[in-house]
Formats: C-alpha cells, sequence, structure tokens
C-alpha cells in the first residue's frame, strides 16, 4: 500500500510528561492540571531549556519510530517556544533533523500554540503577543523555511479574531493557513478555516453542522487525531461519519507530542479511527494516505501508487487491507520503501537513518 502520511505531529520538543498522564488517570482534568503549571506551558519550559542538538536528535528519533510504523512523509509544527529565538529554534532543529532521513517533512509555524507565561497577566501583554507572532516570528519562521501557519482556536487560547489576524498575517507571509479548530468547544474553527481556505481543520470535535458544510462548501481536509480523545479520555470522537457524508475529506495524524497523544504510530491510530470513529478499513486506509497528502499539499507526489509519483510504499504483514485495523496492538508494517529505496526490512532499519 502507499507509504503513511502523518498529516498532524509536534515533534521538535523536550520534555515528557507521563506525571500529568497519571494524575488524568486519577481524577485530575487537563484544564488544571494546566492552571497548576502543567500543560503546554511545561513542554515550553523544557524545549526552550533545550539545546538545538538536543532537539534536533529527539527529531530524528521520533522519524525513525514512525518509518518502522509505515510513516514516509508528515507535518511537523513548531509551537513550544513562544517566542522569536526559540521557535527558530525549534524550526532549525526540525529542519536539520529531517535531513536526508527517509521521511520527509513539511514544516508548520504555530507560535499561536498558546499564550507564553511572560506575556500573560494583562490584556496589553496579551495582544502584544498576538502583534509580535503577525509581525515578527512568522515572517522569521516563513524565511526560515515553514510551509504553513497554524494557531490554537480554542476558548481561553485565541479567539476567532486573533486566530483569524494570525493566519491572515501566515498567509501574507506566504504560509498556507491551517487550524486546530472546534476541539474543546464549538467556537467556530471550522467556519474560520473556511472563510481563510485553509489546507486542513485539525480535531473538530465539537464541529457544529454548519462548520461542516462550510468545510465541505471550501474544499477544506479535517484532519482527525483520533489518538488524542483516547489520550486525553474525552469520551468523544470527531463525527467522522457526519464529515464524510457531507463530502469532506478525511485525513489522519497522530498529534504526536508529550502531552495530549504521545505516540508515533499511525496503524495505532488507524485503529481508533475505525473502531472510535466509524471509518471502514477502505476510508482509514485513504485518510492516512491520499487526503492526508491533500492536507499537507503533496497529493500530486504522494499518497497513492501510481506512475509519476513517488514510490512510498509500505508493505503490510498481513493477507488483506482489512488487517491494518483488525490485527490491532501491534506493528502490521513489515517493509518500508522511501523513495523507491528500501528502508525497512522484515520492521528492522535499513542503512541506520538515525545515524
Amino acid at each position: 500500500m502507499p507509504g503513511f502520511v502523518d498529516a498532524h505531529t509536534h515533534l521538535p520538543w523536550e520534555g515528557f510528561r507521563e506525571d500529568e498522564f497519571n494524575r488524568r488517570l486519577k481524577g485530575e482534568t487537563y484544564a488544571a492540571i494546566a492552571a497548576a503549571g502543567g500543560g503546554i506551558l511545561a513542554t515550553v519550559s523544557a524545549t526552550r531549556s533545550a539545546s538545538e542538538a538536543m532537539l534536533r536528535g529527539n527529531v530524528r528519533a521520533r522519524l525513525d519510530l514512525m518509518l518502522r510504523h509505515g510513516t514516509t512523509f508528515c507535518e511537523a509544527k513548531t509551537g513550544y517556544g513562544l517566542d522569536l529565538p526559540n521557535e527558530i529554534k525549534q524550526l532549525r532543529a526540525l529542519l536539520a533533523g529531517a535531513e536526508g532521513h527517509p521521511v520527509g517533512v513539511t514544516p508548520t509555524a504555530l507560535p499561536a500554540h498558546e499564550i507564553p507565561p511572560e506575556r500573560r497577566g494583562s490584556s496589553a501583554l496579551r495582544r502584544r503577543y498576538v502583534e509580535e507572532c503577525c509581525a515578527e516570528i512568522l515572517p522569521a519562521l516563513a524565511e526560515g523555511g515553514a510551509r504553513f501557519v497554524d494557531v490554537f482556536c480554542e476558548e481561553g487560547v485565541f479567539s476567532l479574531e486573533e486566530s483569524r489576524a494570525i493566519l491572515e498575517a501566515g498567509k501574507a507571509a506566504g504560509l498556507v493557513p491551517r487550524i486546530h479548530a472546534d476541539e474543546l468547544t464549538p467556537l467556530g474553527g471550522a467556519s474560520l478555516a473556511a472563510r481563510v481556505s485553509a489546507a486542513s481543520a485539525d480535531h473538530l470535535l465539537h464541529v457544529t453542522d454548519e462548520g461542516i458544510a462550510d468545510l465541505a462548501k471550501a474544499g477544506v481536509v479535517a484532519t482527525l487525531l483520533p489518538g488524542t480523545s483516547v489520550f486525553l479520555r474525552m469520551n468523544r470522537y470527531a463525527p467522522a461519519r457526519k464529515l464524510v457524508d457531507a463530502g469532506v475529506a478525511i485525513a489522519l495524524g497522530t498529534d504526536c507530542n508529550p502531552g495530549s497523544s504521545y505516540t508515533e504510530s499511525l496503524p495505532a491510530v488507524a485503529f481508533l479511527a475505525s473502531v472510535g470513529m466509524g471509518l471502514t478499513a477502505e476510508e482509514t486506509l485513504t485518510a492516512m494516505t491520499l487526503n492526508a497528502a491533500a492536507s499537507v499539499g503533496e497529493a500530486r507526489r504522494r499518497g497513492s501508487l501510481e506512475a509519476g509519483k513517488r514510490a512510498d510504499i509500505v508493505l503490510l504483514d498481513g493477507p488483506s487491507l482489512e488487517h491494518l485495523v483488525y490485527h490491532w496492538g501491534v506493528n502490521p508494517v513489515s517493509d518500508v520503501l522511501a523513495g523507491g529505496e528500501h528502508v525497512v526490512s522484515s520492521g528492522d532499519l535499513l542503512g541506520s537513518p538515525a545515524s
């Protein structure tokens, strides 16, 4: 089958948050943990303290794991720097870590992932950070090699008005919009994605019927992240069936990050997409190949096995397509070819990509 495309990841970070995971198992909420200094800002602190070389090594190791599980291309975001020097550090580490690796990477600028700690405490400080994102950080990340701009559009994070300003500023700098939309509340991020001609609206657990109609009309891909739903014990998934029935193309991503979905395995996400969201095996495969490639602007080069495209190929250790989601809890990938080169054989990396 075609090489898998992971349409939503956060790769260049430092600092695990396993303690938060266990605290949630004991009954604490994500919001309460964040209010006590955890959440995204905990990873921001660790990532700011990390050297660029450390982040580069982390990216490389995560790409190795993704490759073993069949991913041959991915999108990856900044967003744990939240100031100009550290966002640039993340982007440089991402690009350097991906250089020469069989897994291709397209970078996304996400300085609007959260309000940084030093910009909290007053509306004036908050406005200054939004202005800084628009006027300083996004142009610098675009010049440094970013391809997309993203924003966490959510109550308590960035409002619809702030999100639109950030996405439009990214567009002015040459970046293509994507958006964290309607994950925790039905704020209207999906409709905003349609208005700014975004490549993708992601998460969508609380997307409204109006938002779904807007996505379909505008041709925006819905990138769904069922791993996050399970990891955060949210007791709900994005309405995949309603999106499909409305004519919205569905893509899948791992959302690989330390706080809300720590996995590099798209096959693990595929199982959740089928069992949790009700996608068929065929729909799931399409969501993690051709539709995911469309989400990241690569559909002309990747996502299907046909003449004129890259020979990114996954060999599944199973007698049929259904085993991708039927034989769960294991890595179903035997071999991987990237650009026609044999890079994984019987589950083992060839040529030591991590070296």
